[in-house]
Parts: structure tokens; C-alpha cells; sequence
């Protein structure tokens, strides 16, 4: 149980106390009383579990504390942090609520990427799993989208067909790199498995 796993444990603990606290901000907007310390709330365990994401991953690797552990934990705890962000602001009445096409490509291609980690497993007997440059952009525009929703950014700029709000445009561009990242990592799979001799 090194640090860096300690503090991914811990950003995985912060993901029910961010639910709860979106929870109750959305309910008190709809009574029309919206809670603006709730929401600041909500914000702060958001940024505190993101911001802990790069803290145990450069204390594992400049203290040489990667573990086998740590491997499992860190991306359970990523995903599960932009997951359950996604689908709390789009299903719990916030004042931006993301379109619903934007969870469930999320989870599609998360759902795809581990079937097919699992049948290339079955198959091979070994994963690799190399990230990508699209990959890490994704997670970053997921979470500066997750992160507009929750300031409540009004900003908006001229575009084909009326003014486009900031976080309309960054969710759209968090969805095409999510999708083509899914692709890669499919193609990537293949390759994979074609060169263990399963074709």
C-alpha cells in the first residue's frame, strides 16, 4: 500500500461525496432555491479528485512506487470520477445538463474497450495497452466539459447558425476525440490479435 495508492483510493472515496453533493444541488434548483454552496461544494471535491490524479501519478513514478495494485486502482478511479460525474450533471436537474448523446458514447466506447481488453486476453493471453495522444485528449476535454458545466460558463461565440456556447462547443469536441480514440484502441486490439495469429 505505497502513497500514491493511498491517494488513488482516496480520489475513488471522493467519488460518492461529489454525487451527493451534485444530488442535493440539483434537487434545491429544482424548488427554486438553488444551494450555491452545495455546488461550490460539488466543485471542490471535483477539482481536489482531479487535481490527485497527476499528484499519485508523479509521486509513483519520481518515488518509483508503481505497483501492480496501482495499475488496477488508477484507471478504476479515473473513470469512475469522469463517469459518474458525466451522468450526475446530465440526469440531476443542474442548470446545464449534458445532451444524452454524450454519456452513452462515453460509456459505449468504455464498455467497448473493455470487452475487447477482455476477448483480446482470452485470446492472446496478454493485454498492452499503449495510451494514446487522442486518448489523453478526451479524458482532458471530458473533464474541462464536466468542469464548464459545473461554473456555469455563459460564454458563447459566433458559429454557423447561431452564437455556440463554450461548453456546447467543448462537449462536441470531447465526443469526436472519445469516439475516434475508441476507434484506435479497436484497431489497436485487432493488430494484437492478428499478430498472436488470430485472425
Amino acid at each position: 500500500m505505497t502513497t500514491a495508492n493511498k491517494i488513488t483510493i482516496g480520489r475513488i472515496l471522493l467519488i460518492p461525496v461529489f454525487v451527493l453533493l451534485a444530488v442535493y444541488y440539483g434537487r434545491s434548483v429544482v424548488k427554486g432555491e438553488p444551494q450555491e454552496g452545495l455546488r461550490a461544494a460539488a466543485i471542490a471535491v471535483f477539482v481536489l479528485a482531479a487535481v490527485s490524479d497527476g499528484l499519485d501519478g508523479y509521486i509513483a513514478r519520481r518515488y518509483n512506487q508503481r505497483s501492480q495494485l496501482g495499475v488496477i486502482l488508477d484507471p478504476i478511479a479515473d473513470k469512475g470520477l469522469l463517469l459518474t460525474a458525466i451522468i450526475t450533471l446530465s440526469f440531476s436537474n443542474w442548470r446545464y445538463e449534458f445532451p444524452l448523446w454524450f454519456p452513452v458514447l462515453i460509456i459505449a466506447r468504455d464498455i467497448v474497450v473493455v470487452a475487447g481488453a477482455g476477448v483480446l486476453h482470452l485470446l492472446t493471453g496478454s493485454v498492452h495497452v499503449h495510451p494514446t495522444f487522442l486518448g489523453k485528449s478526451s479524458t482532458v476535454l471530458q473533464m474541462v466539459a464536466i468542469s464548464a458545466a459545473m461554473l456555469q460558463l455563459s460564454w458563447s461565440f459566433p458559429f454557423w447558425g447561431g452564437p455556440l456556447l463554450f461548453v456546447d462547443a467543448v462537449v462536441i469536441l470531447a465526443g469526436l476525440f472519445t469516439f475516434i480514440s475508441g476507434v484506435g484502441y479497436v484497431m489497436d486490439g485487432v493488430r494484437q490479435i492478428q499478430a498472436g495469429g488470430h485472425a
